[in-house]
């Protein structure tokens, strides 16, 4: 008995071992790692997030979601860490091009078109969602969430009529607004300028459009157009030319990003530039009840876009470019049960149940998916005028973070923080842009 008793112990230390070295006590599930970008601030956001993913892990019980948070520059210089480490996530949030050139540009992420034509989904999307032409790398590196207008004009009906004024059609109109609105204790239009990034995207992108022409990204990259031509030095001069009328508060480089809507909100300001995503940060938080602005107000809010400029080519446009959605690192071995719950993930988050709850609450616009019930949505006003945008104007232009690489923008942003603090002239940020442009070219 004694000697049995032995060789059982001895067989049980040897399992103990053997389970050590194999892992055989741990958890058996395939984990993918996500970075994911969230804003905590909007209503609904962190909710939604662990909804989407836990409904996931539930309908896929072999998978465990490994997923890291982060929003605005947190999360693209830990995207660009990752990256210069060869350690990409498998699932990841990205854009079109801009801010994630430098995945399409080196192909870190999976070309996904074999994925969408086998599982036979492309119909269910818009058809320029689905160019892959729209996209810097040149293939379908991700499927967009929707289409994204980057300049939206937030217009507060109720800070115009306490003063007796009615919403501004031309600049002349706007300008002639500043003293009154000031002698009110009021700003004329806010924009939260303090990520470089927004005044590009959200103001720049129009402006050059409408000084330009709608093409003018495209005469640039043939060399028929110069940064340091007349045309684009004015609507360099342009940007500093609002901030020294007091049309916009030098201030506005101060004010974070996540500040914004709060300030328009509370009646600031009569006006207000950013994206069209942002309703998502004014709707009804659906655990609190509350709204950054309740639905009665919201329909005080008009969403249009920036007055007539004098001296442009155009009026009446706005700044458009495919949404951001989702890709998988290329790094994820082919074949591999990895790479399909990878991409049965991305086919989740652009899916038709995702999409419809992101439209609903405020976080698409306009959805890339063509199969959504709009009619059974619980749309608030804003929404609903976010949805008629696309009305408000007649010609959409280029945003210029998606069309030039960041060796070009980077200076564009940074020349745009000299042009509203009054250090730099609109032909001084445009030679500097024209030099960073050929340097560009040149390599």
């Amino acid at each position: 008995m004694i000697k049995k008793s032995k060789i059982m112990s001895i067989i049980l230390i040897a399992l103990i071992v053997i389970c050590a070295f194999t892992g055989c006590s741990k958890d058996s599930r395939t984990v993918l790692r996500v970075l994911f970008y969230l804003d905590a601030s909007t209503p609904n956001a962190i909710a939604d997030a662990n909804l989407w993913f836990s409904t996931f892990e539930k309908n896929n019980p072999g998978v465990k979601i490994d997923r890291e948070n982060l929003f605005d520059d947190a999360y693209h210089d830990k995207m660009r860490t990752y990256a210069a480490a060869g350690d990409l996530p498998d699932v990841l949030y990205v854009w079109p091009s801009g801010r994630s050139d430098y995945l399409h540009d080196q192909r870190l992420l999976k070309d996904l078109a074999p994925f969408i034509a086998k599982d036979g989904i492309k119909n269910l999307f818009l058809p320029l969602t689905m160019d892959p032409s729209q996209q810097q790398s040149g293939y379908m590196a991700m499927i967009p969430q929707g289409i994204t207008t980057t300049h939206a004009f937030y217009v507060n009906l109720d800070v115009l009529n306490s003063v007796g004024l009615q919403p501004a059609k031309t600049y002349a109109e706007l300008l002639a607004q500043v003293p009154i609105l000031k002698a009110a204790g009021k700003q004329t239009v806010m924009i939260p300028a303090e990520s470089t990034w927004v005044m590009q995207s959200c103001l720049f992108s129009m402006v050059a459009g409408r000084f330009a022409g709608a093409d003018w990204h495209e005469r640039v990259h043939s060399g028929q157009l110069k940064f340091t031509d007349p045309e684009l030095v004015a609507a360099f001069s342009f940007i500093r030319q609002m901030y020294a009328e007091d049309v916009i508060s030098r201030s506005a480089v101060g004010v974070s990003y996540g500040d914004g809507p709060g300030m328009f909100a509370r009646g600031e300001g009569a006006y207000y530039i950013d994206g069209d995503w942002r309703v998502g940060d004014f709707l009804t938080n659906a655990e609190t009840g509350e709204a950054l602005i309740s639905p009665a107000k919201q329909n005080n809010i008009r969403i249009s876009v920036f007055p007539d400029i004098p001296g442009s080519k155009i009026n009446s446009s706005s700044s458009v470019i495919l949404g951001v959605g989702y890709a998988m690192a290329a790094s994820i071995p082919s074949g591999t049960e990895r790479e399909r719950l990878a991409w049965e993930l991305v086919k989740w988050m652009v899916g038709k149940e995702v999409s419809e709850l992101r439209t609903e609450r405020g976080g698409t616009p306009t959805p890339s998916r063509t199969d959504l019930n709009f009619a059974a949505m619980k749309l608030e006003p804003m929404q609903k005028a976010v949805g008629n945008l696309g009305n408000e104007f007649a010609t959409a232009t280029a945003v210029i973070d998606g069309v030039f690489a960041s060796d070009v923008y980077e200076p564009i942003n940074n020349g745009l923080v000299e042009l509203a603090l009054g250090r730099r002239t609109g032909a001084q940020v445009a030679a500097d842009v024209q030099n960073a442009y050929n340097t560009w070219k040149g390599r």
